[in-house]
């Protein structure tokens, strides 16, 4: 049975553990590359992939719903991570940075990442829910 285990710290890391592997993802907005007034907000996330088991596990392939507004804009399933798809050994770190676009000020991210382990088993680690907020002052 896969322990899960969630919690949010510091207001902006959210962080799960599932099947022995901590996901934990932050996110800041990116002003520059942003025009709120062509709905246009951007965002940078790192996410980090923590191996807190004692068996060396594969990450294979990415599962990703993002939403803008409530509304799902975006379903991205693909093969590893920004082009890797890293094996992480017994207390290994894997840490990487990426980007989205939506077209509200408030979106969210979440999905998971299909692992095989050593052993030939094949499993499923959820990646927490993020918010992507983009600061917005009202006059």
């Amino acid at each position: 049975m896969a322990q899960v285990q969630k919690e949010q710290y510091l207001d902006s890391i959210y962080s799960e553990i599932t099947e022995n592997v901590r996901v934990s993802a932050s996110c800041q907005p990116l002003l520059a590359n942003s025009e709120p007034a062509r709905s246009h907000f951007a965002f940078s996330y790192t996410i980090r992939i923590e191996n807190l088991g004692e068996e060396t596990a594969q990450l294979l392939e990415r599962h990703w719903i993002i939403r803008s507004n409530g509304q799902q804009i975006a379903e991205v399933v693909g093969p590893g991570v920004v082009g890797e798809q890293p094996v992480l050994e017994p207390g290994a770190m894997f840490e990487y940075s990426s980007g989205a676009v939506i077209q509200d000020p408030l979106g969210s991210m979440e999905g998971s990442y299909t692992f095989r382990a050593a052993s030939g088993r094949f499993f499923q680690v959820a990646i927490p829910r993020f918010e992507l907020l983009y600061p917005i002052v009202i006059h």
